[in-house]
């Protein structure tokens, strides 16, 4: 039951769209990941997904719309909504997802990380 410190943590990896886990609450792992540029189109069958964005601003593209999530603010995307993760600069998130999350979820390309690693 140790004190986790986020910049710690974000300071030990510099590659983008590459989550680690950095804990587990119950059935979801809560994990680190850099963004920059876009991610893929895609959605999640059975997991919704939570961003909190920890540095920088995040755009979340959904099909009707686009949301703008900076520092401290967090977006939920529920299971089955379409969306695609875009970051101008970097930006430092914590995602908070069932563990059975693939983070390219129905797509699988080569941006699918299929073993996380833990930090």
């Amino acid at each position: 039951m140790d004190t986790v410190n986020l910049k710690e943590k974000f300071a030990q990896f510099s590659d983008h769209w590459n989550p680690r886990i950095l804990g587990e609450v119950n059935d979801c792992y809560l994990k680190a990941v850099k963004f920059a540029g876009e991610f893929v189109w895609h959605h999640h069958e059975n997991e919704d997904e939570l961003f909190l964005v920890v540095k920088g601003t995040l755009r979340m593209k959904f099909r009707d719309r686009e949301a703008v999530v900076r520092e401290g603010e967090f977006v939920l995307v529920p299971r089955g909504v379409e969306h695609c993760p875009t970051a101008d600069e970097e930006v430092h998130v914590v995602l908070i997802e069932p563990k059975t999350t693939l983070n390219t979820g129905n797509i699988v390309n080569e941006r699918t990380v299929a073993r996380l690693q833990r930090i």
